[in-house]
């Protein structure tokens, strides 16, 4: 596979997560990607991604709980 960006190729490593979301912060340190070997851009595949909006849905729903709460 090809970076869109640059065209250099990509390489199966990981790569850090992290998002601000409604009132919490989360960060994944190590999370499966392809690596451009150029550039450094990264991309997720599929299952990466599901899992990660999952985790992030799931949070979404917990956190409004506890910042309802409050």
């Amino acid at each position: 596979m090809k970076c869109h960006y640059c065209q250099g190729e990509m390489k199966k490593g990981t790569v850090p997560y992290h998002v601000d979301r409604h009132g919490y912060h989360l960060s994944f340190d190590s999370v499966p990607a392809l690596v451009c070997t150029q550039c450094g851009q990264s991309y997720f595949e599929s299952h990466e991604v599901d899992e990660i909006q999952n985790t992030i849905k799931v949070l979404d729903e917990r956190a409004s709980k506890v910042l309802l709460a409050a």
